[in-house]
């Protein structure tokens, strides 16, 4: 049997989904790195009940130097200290402690990797996979179109519902991280696959279930993220595209095809539902890494 989570902890879980609208999987990510702080406090100061509430910079410190020693990779450790600077501003606001004891902890300096991302070439290559005589076929290149088209995350595209789609405007109702709702344009294409799919094909995948899901999977029932990623597995191998395709890689193409085609930063962090704009530079550097392969590639003195 599982030990109890400690009260203080189960109390910022609750914080996170009510304050925040964090969605299961952030949160029980939360709650694996308090869960390890708190055993390995454990294992130092076995008497202490509250050991959370009376952790002490210097322990926070020492934990720290000793994941080093075990050498635990540095964004391990960032996401780490990220999850105990939250938790203990929540102590601090909810006036458990009467001070931050992560207030003066430095992130670890590391490298941020380039998301992957497609070339425009292998994105029209996914898209043409699918065979679009076939319901499922249809279906599928429907998804695909929408997912590029309008940078959408899996979980975002696998839970539209008919009302999302607003046909005269021609764009997508958006529901994102945090519950927080955007509004992205389809384009033309997106909205022609999208339109044919809806007369012709969508009814008959719903096979007589009632349901206003945008893109049903067997009986009617919504597709799981986990069915539409292998879906994309098996026409990337349909495709022969040596990149290795997901829904999040079809999204940083999305954004980094825009921007290599002009697009203002701040219109992407619109489409994206970026909270950040710094969370959105990360697509500059895409871009300009693209720009100078190009540079070196076909200059004289590249």
């Amino acid at each position: 049997m599982p030990a109890p989570i400690p009260a203080p902890i189960q109390h910022f879980l609750q914080h996170l989904w009510l304050e925040r609208g964090l969605s299961d999987n952030t949160r029980e990510a939360y709650q694996r790195d308090l869960l390890h702080f708190q055993r390995w406090l454990a294992q130092r100061q076995s008497n202490d009940k509250d050991l959370l509430l009376s952790a002490s910079a210097s322990d926070v410190l020492d934990y720290l130097g000793w994941r080093y020693e075990q050498d635990y990779h540095p964004r391990s450790t960032a996401r780490q200290i990220s999850t105990l600077r939250s938790f203990y501003r929540y102590l601090l606001q909810t006036q458990q402690i009467s001070s931050d004891i992560t207030a003066n902890i430095d992130m670890p300096r590391q490298g941020r990797p380039l998301p992957k991302t497609m070339s425009e070439a292998e994105v029209e290559a996914l898209l043409r996979s699918p065979d679009t005589n076939t319901a499922i076929g249809l279906r599928d290149r429907t998804m695909l179109e929408l997912l590029y088209a309008c940078g959408l995350r899996i979980s975002e595209l696998v839970n539209l519902n008919m009302d999302n789609i607003n046909w005269r405007q021609g764009v997508v109702r958006v529901t994102g991280k945090g519950k927080k709702v955007r509004l992205v344009p389809m384009g033309q294409s997106a909205q022609q696959w999208l339109e044919q799919y809806v007369k012709n094909t969508r009814m008959a995948l719903l096979n007589d279930h009632e349901s206003s899901i945008l893109f049903p999977g067997r009986a009617g029932r919504p597709m799981t993220r986990q069915t539409f990623w292998h879906r994309i597995k098996h026409y990337n191998t349909v495709a022969g595209i040596s990149t290795e395709v997901s829904p999040h890689v079809l999204r940083h193409a999305f954004a980094t095809h825009l921007l290599n085609h002009g697009a203002d930063l701040r219109v992407v962090q619109l489409l994206l539902g970026h909270r950040d704009l710094s969370t959105t530079q990360i697509y500059t550097h895409i871009a300009n890494h693209r720009l100078s392969e190009l540079h070196r590639q076909h200059h004289p003195r590249g």
